[in-house]
């Protein structure tokens, strides 16, 4: 099978694209390779698939009009996994025209793309930042999420909704993955796991927002990849039982889906951050500071539906998964 991996040289789909390429499909993979952070850290993620059987790479703004188009002319993958995406709550708030570039115009060309030269399956990372500020726990696929805290959220569930009316309009089978904090080896440096052992290592303060009252769900990357792949293999259907008087928002009379993707276990921020020290060998001080803008106070996922539809879910314990993240922590960052 070729399969067209967006965002190749980020966090998942460097693991994504990995865990391909092992089971001998063809991976066509894309990226633009931004500044938004270390761009060392992307080509060092992209030299790991550089040179393998079966891997080919085009450098590319997703956003540019006709780039993918030509490319899935020329390649017609039979699965388009999309990955790429303008990440970051924080950052939101900094640079909105980032999302809106990344998140909503690439998103739009992916799908006439994949109008135009259709794939078996077109897989694409959602958010458990869709749920925003609901209180009720654990999160469901079947909740509202119309009350987004951060744009970000927003352009993601707009994602969930443009993939809605392609799968309408022009029968494109689409599956939504809600991932829950991914953390693990080759993680993103704007996110806590690296922000927090570079603290650590360096003995300094940790800023531990709402002052620790935080839980969220830890989900290892490989489990991440594993679901993903296996939610690839599994080409959505119309769900029998819709019933458009009572619509379950994961569902629809189109083959189109949402699943959380999550280890189903809201862990206190504290806590967490006691784990990630354990894994270090080193512990550090905390900056106790208020909530900060578009974050929210706990995340944790329902994963039946995950479970029923491919019989995985992700459930890597938090202390194994940090031992692995430590063991490649420190000597990438140069840490003894």
């Amino acid at each position: 099978m070729r399969v067209l991996v967006t965002g190749c040289a980020g966090f998942i789909g460097m693991h994504c694209a990995e865990r391909l390429l092992a089971l001998g499909k063809e991976v066509i993979g894309v990226d633009d390779l931004n500044a938004y952070y270390a761009v060392t850290l992307k080509r060092d993620r992209l030299a790991r698939l550089e040179g393998r059987t079966g891997f080919r790479f085009s450098q590319f703004d997703l956003a540019t009009p006709g780039a993918l188009d030509a490319l899935m002319k020329k390649e017609r993958p039979e699965a388009v996994l999309h990955l790429a995406a303008q990440a970051g709550v924080r950052y939101s708030l900094e640079n909105p025209a980032a999302y809106v570039h990344s998140n909503l115009v690439a998103f739009a060309n992916l799908l006439e793309s994949c109008r135009h030269h259709p794939p078996r399956h077109l897989v694409y990372a959602s958010s458990s930042s869709v749920y925003g500020g609901n209180a009720r726990l654990p999160w469901s696929e079947s909740d509202n999420v119309d009350h987004p805290v951060s744009l970000y959220a927003a352009t993601k569930k707009s994602n969930e909704l443009m993939a809605h009316a392609y799968s309408h309009l022009y029968g494109l089978p689409c599956t939504g993955l809600r991932f829950f904090t991914v953390y693990g080896p080759w993680g993103r440096p704007d996110m806590s796991p690296i922000l927090f052992a570079h603290a650590i290592m360096k003995g300094e303060p940790i800023r531990v927002f709402n002052r620790g009252d935080m839980a969220r769900d830890f989900t290892y990357v490989d489990d991440i990849a594993e679901g993903t792949l296996r939610a690839l293999d599994t080409p959505p259907a119309p769900a029998p039982d819709f019933d458009a008087a009572r619509p379950d928002p994961a569902t629809s009379w189109a083959p189109w889906r949402v699943c959380n993707i999550g280890n189903h276990q809201a862990v206190g921020l504290l806590d967490y951050i006691d784990a990630l020290e354990r894994a270090l060998g080193k512990t550090t001080t905390k900056e106790l500071l208020p909530m900060q803008p578009g974050d929210v106070k706990a995340t944790y996922a329902d994963t039946e539906r995950l479970r029923a539809l491919v019989g995985f879910a992700p459930s890597t314990p938090l202390d194994e998964g940090l031992a692995r993240f430590a063991q490649w922590f420190r000597p990438y960052y140069g840490y003894s």
